[in-house]
């Protein structure tokens, strides 16, 4: 049976971090030159996948690592 993949459990903090170093979304997205709606659909965790080269942009503007971006929901 194939897997359903909208039965992750992998949440993205990207809300939680802009908070913490005062940015907005559109802030980000200048700063990044990726769409607003696709650090939205990030942010919203409706995300299906990330490339490593945004998640290594994320991370840089951020001052982050990928472990402080996402994490692992219990069960």
């Amino acid at each position: 049976m194939p897997e359903d993949n909208d039965d992750h459990r992998i949440v993205c903090k990207l809300d939680e971090l802009l908070k913490q170093r005062g940015l907005t979304l559109a802030e980000l997205s200048r700063r990044m030159d990726v769409s607003v709606v696709n650090l939205s659909v990030l942010k919203n965790n409706r995300g299906r996948a990330i490339r490593f080269t945004t998640l290594t942009r994320l991370c840089e503007e951020l001052q982050c690592s990928p472990g402080d971006l996402f994490e692992l929901q219990s069960k």
